[in-house]
């Protein structure tokens, strides 16, 4: 159990947990969908956008694609609607639309 994050969520024994301060996985947020509790949708303005590329580093989530060195829509299934990427954005190429999922 100590690393299978397939298993998380399945009945064990307490030998069997993972020791606390322990990473289970790593890169596993694509396997949730942590979107679904976004307050806060992000609204991509193409128009305005530069391809500065850095709201993509600032995203905790990994939620702005990037391919081929231009940025894509927002990955809603992982988006947060934290807002970090709007206040990365020099361009005003991102709005937070609140209330809106």
């Amino acid at each position: 159990m100590a690393s299978d994050i397939t298993r998380l969520g399945v009945d064990v024994k307490w030998q069997d947990l993972t020791l606390g301060c322990t990473i289970v996985g790593r890169g596993t947020s694509e396997s949730f969908n942590t979107g679904e509790w976004r307050t806060d949708t992000p609204l991509f303005i193409l128009e305005k956008c530069k391809q500065c590329l850095l709201c993509a580093p600032a995203c905790p989530d990994s939620a702005i694609p990037v391919a081929n060195g231009k940025r894509g829509e927002f990955d809603l299934d992982h988006c947060k609607g934290c807002g970090i990427c709007e206040k990365a954005c020099p361009f005003d190429a991102i709005k937070m639309l609140k209330g809106e999922r």
